[in-house]
């Protein structure tokens, strides 16, 4: 499986990182060596003086699909969770003044939190869904996926013009803004629509 990742769709953290709003989604991947394992503390690499905290929503596909057009997207997955894209800042920021690509900084072991999936059909809207990320029971990062610059379907669409879709990939949907520096001893927990989604502890 693989971990499809959308940077810049929420136009807060655009402006809160300084970056270019783009034309099209900015994509990149995450090998499935990312995926910080159930019940597993997240370690934070001696590579980076500031891993900071993302908060997305992601979605599981769940048929296999190529060149998809928006208004069948809806049929590929099934369930809907949040999670953590964790990144490097520091990494990447030099990675980005030097025009390199950000793996190093984004895809490293334990980067991709995902939470527990709920089924979607649960959920009356997947257009007005709000999720939060607390630290230390402080809220940090919100969100509501009408925030996005382009919508769950019209991404599943777009990525799917680039790589077959496969049943159990994952696509992370952007971050909002609220990103910020984790630190040993933090505990950060994810919701959405006040459902608690996964629980980390941070070392």
């Amino acid at each position: 499986m693989k971990i499809i990742c959308v940077g810049r769709n929420y136009a807060d953290h655009i402006e809160e990182l300084q970056n270019e709003r783009p034309a099209e989604p900015v994509v990149f991947i995450k090998p499935d060596s990312a995926i910080l394992l159930k019940q597993h503390p997240f370690v934070i690499p001696e590579f980076s003086e500031n891993v900071q905290h993302e908060i997305e929503v992601v979605v599981k596909i769940s048929k296999v699909g190529k060149y998809i057009e928006p208004k069948f997207a809806h049929k590929y997955y099934e369930e809907i969770s949040v999670g953590i894209d964790f990144t490097a800042r520091d990494l990447q920021n030099d990675l980005k003044a030097k025009g390199l690509p950000w793996e190093k900084a984004k895809a490293f072991d334990g980067s991709a939190v995902i939470g527990d999936f709920l089924p979607k059909a649960q959920f009356s809207s997947l257009e007005n869904l709000t999720f939060e990320l607390k630290n230390n029971n402080q809220t940090v990062q919100q969100g509501n996926v009408n925030m996005m610059l382009w919508k769950i379907d019209e991404l599943i669409a777009y990525v799917s013009q680039y790589f077959t879709l496969k049943i159990g990939d994952i696509i992370f949907t952007g971050t909002p803004k609220g990103v910020a520096k984790v630190n040993p001893n933090d505990v950060l927990e994810g919701y959405l629509e006040g459902q608690k989604l996964f629980r980390i502890q941070i070392k």
